[in-house]
């Protein structure tokens, strides 16, 4: 949840009363950032996660009732209910092996500090706003630890020494590719030429180190392939579907559906360019809105992948308007979207104007998982063109569809646009280009 006043909520963690008190009274002094809850135990800490929903969770390493890596443990248990959560883990260790560890699952939306360097300047509330905004950060002394023994005599050129920063921080690959001013399959690359560079003469002692670095590249990777499924934001008709079909796990159906995909036009540059906090404030309000507009059709939101949304209509559960309730969903996107933006322009901030694909057609669905976490998931043609059809959705503000999604909506009114070629594709794709007017969304779903 986000405080009533925009500030970052955060539920603080720490077996011990006076630590507790100490963190809290540094996170005040930082203003945009309030303490919503506390726990004291790696019960505690899931519980009160539940309960207040925070944006960012800061707790110990070590917690009882082991007093071993419960503070770690109970992180990531949080981030399974709760997908999103930022995690800050402050620990009296400088082993990078702690660091690479709490990193495994991936670096979005986590940071990893040292207590007693907590209270140097502002480092702990840089951390909780960073991870707020689904950013990562590393202890300065704990990059050190990672890069120092990699670098060794291996004669790094400035641009290296600059991307092996960037990568022993821990921070994805987009964020790179927008500091850097180029594109994520560059970055990339470019990780993999250093570690070769690296690697031409390392010594045993640096091959440890090497080894660190690239595991954290790959979870860095592997993070932002999954994305961030929301199963916070719309659990309740997945958890109807298995309470009355038991079974769904692990089947696979075929739906025909709806599949919405939107992005928001130069958001790289509008983060490069904007106060962390402030971002986080605006990414969750964005979020809100969009939520809010796909539910109001029964629409099922599937994904947050960095500023992107996926959302499916006619899934898991059948719905015969599925195509005219992602039409209306996508018109009120834009719309709350603009209401938005307009209030973010008393306070000076960016807009998020948005591009929107929609794409109808026959997909595989399937509940995956465990007793721990299920995810739903969608696999198709369908889905990969709605992601095409959101690339050709612009300027700022416009919705494409398929010919499919037009063809069952014979109440909306749309604009053809001329056959062009997208990625993954030999033959033209045909599209239109949804015309928002108030005659079409009163023809659709309510």
């Amino acid at each position: 949840m986000t405080s009533t006043d925009g500030r970052i909520s955060v539920l603080l963690a720490d077996d011990n009363a006076i630590v507790r008190a100490g963190v809290g009274a540094l996170l005040a002094l930082a203003g945009d950032v309030e303490v919503v809850a506390t726990a004291e135990d790696y019960d505690g800490v899931v519980a009160q996660a539940v309960e207040h929903r925070p944006q960012v969770v800061v707790t110990d390493i070590r917690m009882p009732p082991r007093f071993a890596d419960e503070g770690i443990e109970a992180a990531k248990e949080v981030r399974k209910r709760l997908p999103g959560t930022g995690v800050v883990v402050l620990s009296q260790y400088s082993d990078p092996e702690y660091a690479v560890a709490l990193l495994a699952q991936g670096a979005a939306g986590y940071a990893y500090l040292l207590k007693e360097r907590v209270a140097d300047g502002d480092r702990l509330a840089r951390a909780v706003r960073e991870v707020a905004a689904g950013g990562s950060m590393l202890d300065p002394e704990i990059v050190s630890a990672l890069v120092v023994p990699a670098r060794g005599g291996a004669g790094l050129s400035d641009e290296e020494e600059r991307l092996l920063g960037m990568v022993a921080e821990g921070r994805a690959v987009k964020a790179i590719a927008a500091s850097l001013d180029t594109t994520p399959a560059a970055v990339d690359h470019a990780v993999e030429e250093l570690f070769l560079h690296l690697a031409r003469d390392a010594s045993a002692g640096r091959s440890d180190a090497l080894a660190r670095l690239r595991k954290l590249h790959t979870a860095i990777l592997d993070r932002e392939e999954q994305g961030e499924t929301l199963s916070r934001l719309l659990p309740s008709r997945l958890a109807d579907k298995l309470r009355d079909d038991p079974a769904a796990i692990g089947r696979t159906d075929r739906l025909t559906v709806t599949v919405l995909m939107s992005d928001v036009r130069g958001y790289s540059g509008i983060a490069e360019r904007t106060d962390p906090s402030v971002l986080a404030r605006q990414l969750n309000m964005h979020r809100k809105a969009m939520n809010s507009a796909i539910l109001m059709q029964e629409g099922t939101v599937m994904q947050y992948v960095g500023d992107a949304v996926m959302a499916v209509f006619g899934a898991p559960f059948p719905q015969a308007d599925h195509a005219e309730r992602a039409l209306a969903a996508a018109i009120d996107m834009h719309r709350r979207q603009a209401d938005v933006d307009l209030h973010w322009t008393t306070e000076g901030l960016e807009p998020f104007g948005m591009g929107i694909g929609l794409s109808t057609g026959e997909v595989a669905a399937a509940l995956l998982g465990s007793d721990e976490r299920l995810e739903y998931t969608l696999v198709g043609d369908t889905v990969n063109l709605a992601q095409r059809l959101q690339d050709l959705a612009r300027p700022a503000g416009t919705t494409v569809a398929s010919e499919a999604t037009m063809a069952l909506a014979p109440t909306w009114t749309f604009e053809q646009l001329d056959p062009v070629y997208v990625k993954g594709r030999d033959t033209p794709v045909s599209a239109c280009r949804v015309v928002d007017s108030l005659e079409s969304l009163e023809g659709s779903a309510p």
